[in-house]
């Protein structure tokens, strides 16, 4: 397994974080690349912390670029073989940013964007203990999903004119996370191309909001068995 590292932001209010997001950055890109939906997210959730590990793995000429998994031969199984490792790289990561916060190992949320949402996927649908949301922006299954008795809920985000990861997949992703009864939603946007837009930014707190409210929701006096 493979140590990671990246930026780190808030929480907005000061106070120690309550939970945390991780957003696993796109091919080519790096953690300052995602970094930024912290202070994007973080009137929605000023108690939450926002961290973007780099990617383990350099991505060839390309001056700060990394990557998750080497794409150079995409036959099914070599993708597959590097998803495997890169989920474990992440899931590591987010062992030790939970413990080095003092929180408690459901205290987390996922989030990827292209070939990170892939990861995020693959790595959040399988943790031993579920995180409380993933969010894929831009991504795909490459892998079946996973049977377990409360999976967490995945929110889809792609847009319709993105040429370089087809709508199709995540509409896909979504037929088969159905089919394995993980709670899904989904938003495509019609004229957005490989990118995040105000559309995806706003489900995206929404959901997040969402997740770790029925966290505190749990954690509250007197909510334990009612």
């Amino acid at each position: 397994m493979r140590t990671l590292d990246g930026p780190r932001w808030g929480p907005t209010s000061g106070r120690p974080a309550a939970g945390l997001v991780v957003l696993v950055h796109g091919l080519g890109a790096n953690g300052h690349d995602l970094i930024d939906l912290g202070p994007a997210w973080g009137d929605a959730l000023p108690d939450i912390a926002f961290v973007a590990p780099d990617a383990p793995e350099p991505l060839g000429l390309l001056p700060g670029g990394r990557q998750w998994f080497d794409v150079g031969d995409r036959t099914p199984a070599r993708m597959l073989a590097g998803v495997a490792v890169a989920a474990d790289d992440l899931l590591g990561f987010v062992e030790a940013e939970l413990a080095r916060r003092a929180l408690p190992p459901a205290a987390v949320a996922l989030m990827g964007f292209s070939q990170g949402a892939v990861v995020a996927l693959h790595a959040g649908l399988r943790r031993a203990v579920p995180p409380r949301a993933i969010l894929a922006f831009s991504g795909a299954l490459l892998d079946s999903v996973p049977q377990r008795a409360a999976p967490p809920p995945v929110l889809l985000v792609h847009g319709e004119r993105d040429d370089v990861v087809p709508a199709e997949r995540s509409v896909l992703a979504e037929r088969a996370l159905r089919a394995a009864g993980v709670p899904v939603e989904s938003l495509f946007v019609p004229a957005l191309g490989h990118g995040i837009d105000a559309a995806g930014l706003s489900a995206g707190a929404v959901f997040l909001q969402r997740a770790f409210a029925a966290t505190a929701s749990e954690q509250s006096p007197g909510s334990h068995g009612q």
